[in-house]
């Protein structure tokens, strides 16, 4: 027997509520499609070389842009996100190393599929032939494009999913199911004419608004990038970030509404926080595997880290033998 509209409706509702029981900070539904304006914009993304070395979101295009193609039967996609904000004050100081702070704590892929698997278990005990599964980057799905079509914020010029009311500081995760959900719609840009994020990278990455080249972003440099050096035109410019960077996030207006997350596993981790560059020099490869076990940082493996505390070193050391500007003689600046 099909289920009516209203009894769709209902279990969407309650869907809604037990996801807000379980700690996420959002949860919003999309009809299962297949995504032809972002598949083309992703085409054109992956000629242009935009993608860098991630060979990887070359593979398995169709899946990316069809969700129907990862789970048979698929009619909804259910997006969350996870807010993993914490009010603390990152060292400014060049002398520290900088870690992104989505990697400041346990391990977000663990943590977001497991409150997704009980979400799941919550559907499938009210629709018994239920199928699907749950994504926490761990597939080709196009989690913000989803995320925006259920509601939950807009893709800003950074690229990132902003949330009028959380800002940017979240994980987002998917559940595609073989039920009919009611869908949400998309809410409006509310970017306007602010270009901040543009204009405080300093790499140049954000090439035009809504579009990053990976081969110049931060985050893909000290994450991704697996040559033994760093470009050398752009190291200058990555200044002390060690793992990924926050840079466009940080700036972003709509981050005064950020909130010190709930979930604990996401508080940030003291012995990664504030450390002096000399100190994270130091680290072996068991001291490494020890302190990352459990974090997303183990990504870059041991040498792509100590090759990035070595750029920043290098960074803070030219920065110091710099000689101070002269004021200006008719100003006194």
């Amino acid at each position: 027997m099909t289920a009516s509209s209203r009894q769709i409706a209902r279990l969407t509702a309650d869907l809604k509520h037990e996801a807000a029981r379980l700690g996420f900070s959002g949860c919003g539904i999309s009809e299962v499609r297949r995504l032809d304006e972002e598949a083309r914009r992703l085409e054109q993304w992956l000629t242009e070389g935009r993608h860098a070395s991630m060979s990887w979101m070359e593979r398995n295009f169709d899946k990316r842009v069809d969700p129907a193609r990862l789970v048979d039967g698929a009619r909804s996609v259910i997006s969350v996100i996870d807010n993993y904000y914490e009010a603390i004050d990152l060292p400014s100081d060049p002398e520290y190393g900088r870690i992104s702070r989505y990697a400041l704590n346990e391990d977000y892929h663990v943590v977001l599929k497991e409150k997704l698997a009980r979400l799941y278990d919550w559907l499938a005990e009210r629709i018994p032939d239920l199928s699907g599964r749950a994504f926490v980057d761990s597939a080709p799905v196009m989690d913000k494009v989803w995320a925006q079509k259920s509601g939950l914020g807009w893709i800003g010029k950074h690229t990132n999913l902003i949330s009028p009311s959380t800002g940017s500081f979240f994980f987002i995760g998917e559940l595609i199911v073989s039920t009919p959900l009611a869908p949400d719609g998309p809410i409006p840009d509310h970017c306007g004419t602010c270009t901040r994020c543009i204009d405080a990278c300093p790499t140049d990455a954000i090439y035009r608004p809504y579009a990053v080249d990976a081969n110049r972003c931060i985050s893909y440099l000290t994450i991704e990038h697996r040559e033994s050096d760093l470009p050398s035109d752009l190291t200058p410019d990555v200044g002390n970030w060690i793992f990924g960077c926050d840079i466009c996030q940080d700036v972003c207006p709509w981050n005064k509404f950020s909130s010190v997350t709930a979930e604990s596993r996401y508080r940030a981790r003291e012995d990664v926080v504030a450390r002096p560059l000399s100190q994270w020099a130091e680290l072996d490869l068991e001291t490494f595997r020890r302190t990352f076990r459990q974090s997303p940082v183990k990504r870059t493996r041991y040498e792509g880290f100590m090759r990035n505390v070595r750029a920043a070193r290098e960074n803070y050391e030219a920065a110091s033998r710099a000689p101070e500007s002269e004021p200006d003689s008719e100003t006194g600046r």
